[in-house]
């Protein structure tokens, strides 16, 4: 087990050296301008090649401290050669964008911080320094040279830190009474429900013992304060910075801001909560461009910033709505000052795409920082759609012609010679679909020049961006990206479909195992606990999320009785898609029959929206007098709100819904609101080219081509949905499983084992 940093006897506040110089030297207004910043994979390469560059006796990643009072300052220079007496401070950038002033004046200020701790720690009377802006693209370096002696360099180190040391005292006062708080901490209820202590026990113990959790537990043990409260309990012993609770759904976030308060409130009061929240979700201006000439609440942003940092002391729970308030009361950007405040914030509660994205700003922040943070991923079976998604990239030839078409003339060649590799490509077959081992050398060339062209005039041209350009870059070096780092995990395919000439192409670089991707952000992490009602069978998680061999697993058994739920299955009517239109009459008569029997409200769950539209024309043409309310496609906020009202407690009616959609998980009907569920499908992949690829790239990795790619899947979501209908241990309620294939010992051995399973009727 690894043991926790062994605490000072005096308090000491880490703080990195770039985190120092964000606080005291940013100015001015937010400014988003078109700034084409390489990824972090391209910014460490780039950084390799600089110092690859350099002579012997360069030394490279020099590591650097020093204290200032209870301040403990450190970090890495980028490269210091002795023979020139030279310390550089190395960015990459794309292109040759000018670098903005307060980007600059940031630089600067790193590099003066790092010019002082190393004459500090040399003995040195003074020294050059470079700060070398690196072009990835031209791969030149453009370096801005000035000489410093160490006195100067020491004032400006005294003159940062004494403009922080304020607000270090006030953390390190926040963190003392915080972990004493957290020392101390009670559950927030008055006992644990049935499996909740089991599922706490053990994320507790993962936590100390800095190891990662797999957790499968059942719907309705109050998942998120029982994963929330032991992390917490386990806060002031590893001494934690900062816990992660990630969720993919906006009810999911809801739920753990409402545990976290709950916990606030029975103890942890100095807890500070804060909610991220999608940028279109909090932008005020969304018609306005993101910088001060255009945005008031980008004008002048790092000037208001602090008061509104120090206002942000004394709102612990900063939810969307208390952020807003305190973004309105200092006149900037909401969605920024939240991501100014996660720095100053114990619980973030986020989207999935927070830290595992390939941009990812919690696992960015928790590098640069050297964070100690747990994360806990909620509805965690979400993450290997949710993975595959993010490492994903598509192009597609639509997009290529719009803006061929009104193209400015410096992009006419570049884009000219990208269509040309790409109608090559298109003719080189005649399949609708097919996959290539690499995507080709020509085509990465002609993409890569285009790419470089169209960053070239934009950066020429900032006030004149054009919505299509600036989307087809970002998705273009999204794809050029993704090409180098194809492998066995992911798909190279084209999907061809007939036009009046030749073939329109649509290219994709289509992840199938999102494991080496999310890999480096598990490793980062003290602990990650990931949980689930559906982690059913383990292997299946642990080998496509990429979790370490010795991640550690629970099971809890539900607290619900066999009693509580009447299973069944219709064996004799096959949903297969061939029989589809024959099954309708069947499922339509029993569902019926089973509104009958037993008045109230039931969920009824199909495949797809077609088959879903089928049976509601067949359902209400039959039993006109039965209630019943339709999941519709693209659906808002409102509308799904709408949808679930209509679950009154003594209601009477049926809701028809697409299984895996927005309510079939995440949905909380107990009691009479919920008396019973109708599933009419194993819920399978459709059997199409792409699936049958990721079966056989499965099958390549794992041995388990079909179960990987179809049937877990498909059965993971059936128990999902299920799920809705046994919310407590007061509920009772039915569940038709209808398709001859339920009765299969395979596919019965993966549904939970409490369930009693009969034949329907």
């Amino acid at each position: 087990m690894p043991a926790p940093p062994t605490a000072p006897a005096q308090p000491t506040y880490v703080v990195a050296v770039r985190a120092l110089c964000e606080f005291t030297a940013k100015a001015g207004d937010l400014d988003l301008r078109f700034v084409p910043t390489p990824s972090a994979q391209e910014g460490v390469a780039g950084h390799g090649v600089v110092t690859g560059r350099r002579g012997a006796g360069y030394q490279a990643e020099v590591a650097l401290s020093a204290d200032f009072g209870p301040l403990h300052v450190r970090g890495r220079a980028d490269g210091y050669d002795p023979a020139a007496n030279r310390l550089e401070e190395i960015k990459t950038v794309r292109g040759d964008a000018a670098v903005p002033d307060n980007h600059r004046h940031l630089h600067w200020a790193q590099a003066r911080i790092y010019g002082c701790l190393l004459c500090r720690k040399l003995g040195l009377p003074g020294l050059e320094i470079a700060v070398v802006y690196f072009d990835i693209v031209s791969q030149r370096e453009h370096p801005v040279v000035a000489h410093f002696d160490a006195p100067a360099l020491e004032a400006f180190f005294v003159q940062s830190c004494e403009r922080f040391l304020h607000w270090a005292r006030a953390e390190l006062a926040h963190r003392q009474a915080r972990d004493a708080a957290l020392a101390q901490l009670a559950f927030p209820h008055q006992g644990f429900r049935p499996g909740q202590r089991e599922l706490a026990h053990a994320v507790y113990n993962a936590n100390r013992a800095g190891r990662h959790l797999l957790a499968q537990a059942p719907t309705g043990i109050g998942k998120s304060v029982g994963t929330l409260f032991p992390v917490l309990r386990a806060m002031p012993g590893q001494q934690l910075d900062k816990v992660f609770f990630l969720s993919a759904r906006s009810t999911g976030r809801g739920v753990a801001l409402h545990a976290a308060e709950a916990l606030r409130s029975h103890g942890a009061q100095p807890l500070r909560v804060l909610e991220l929240t999608a940028r279109d979700k909090t932008c005020e201006h969304p018609e306005l461009a993101c910088h001060g000439e255009s945005c008031p609440l980008a004008r002048g942003f790092y000037d208001r910033l602090p008061a509104a940092r120090e206002a942000a002391r004394a709102v612990p729970v900063r939810d969307r709505a208390a952020v807003r308030e305190l973004a309105r009361d200092h006149g900037i950007c909401p969605y920024y000052l939240a991501q100014e405040l996660v720095r100053w914030s114990d619980v973030v509660v986020a989207d999935y795409n927070y830290y595992f994205d390939r941009s990812a700003m919690l696992y960015a922040l928790t590098v640069a920082n050297g964070w100690r943070a747990s994360v806990l991923v909620d509805e965690a079976h979400n993450l290997v759609e949710r993975g595959r998604a993010m490492y994903t990239a598509e192009l597609d030839p639509q997009a290529l012609r719009e803006l061929r078409r009104g193209a400015p003339a410096q992009l006419s060649r570049p884009l000219a010679r990208l269509a040309r590799q790409w109608s090559a490509l298109a003719r080189q077959g005649d399949d609708a679909y097919e996959v290539l081992a690499e995507v080709p050398a020509a085509f990465r060339r002609a993409l890569d020049e285009c790419c470089a062209a169209a960053l070239a005039y934009m950066t020429e041209h900032p006030g004149a961006h054009d919505p299509a350009l600036q989307r087809f870059y970002f998705d273009a070096l999204h794809f050029a990206r993704l090409a180098e780092q194809l492998d066995a995990h992911s798909l190279f395919d084209i999907q061809r479909t007939p036009r009046r000439r030749g073939h329109h192409a649509r290219l994709c670089l289509r992840n199938v195992i999102p494991a080496p991707f999310l890999r480096p952000r598990l490793a980062a992490a003290h602990s990650v606990t990931l949980f689930s009602a559906t982690l059913d069978p383990a292997d299946y998680y642990l080998d496509t999320l990429g979790l370490p061999a010795d991640c550690a697993r629970v099971q809890v058994p539900s607290p619900f009785s066999a009693a509580q739920l009447s299973v069944r299955i219709a064996s004799r009517i096959s949903t297969r898609y061939a029989r589809r239109e024959q099954s309708l009459p069947a499922i339509v008569a029993l569902m019926a029959d089973q509104f009958r029997a037993r008045r109230g409200n039931y969920l009824a769950f199909f495949s797809s929206h077609e088959y879903l539209q089928q049976a509601v024309a067949r359902f209400a043409g039959s039993h006109p007098d039965i209630p019943h309310w339709v999941q519709a496609r693209g659906m808002d906020e409102a509308a799904q709100a709408a949808f679930l009202e209509a679950f009154t407690e003594g209601g009477a009616g049926i809701g028809f819904a697409v299984l895996g959609g927005a309510f079939a998980e995440g949905v909380d009907l107990p009691g009479e609101r919920l008396i019973g569920a109708f599933v009419a499908t194993l819920g399978l992949p459709q059997f199409n080219a792409v699936n049958e690829q990721f079966r056989l790239r499965m099958e390549q990795a794992f041995g388990r081509g079909y179960a990987y790619a179809y049937l877990y899947p498909g059965l993971r979501k059936v128990v999902q949905a299920a799920g809705r209908v046994i919310r407590t241990q007061q509920d009772q309620g039915v569940l038709y499983l209808i398709d001859d294939r339920f009765a299969a010992a395979e596919v019965r051995g993966l549904l939970p084992s409490w369930w009693e399973i009969a034949p329907a009727a």
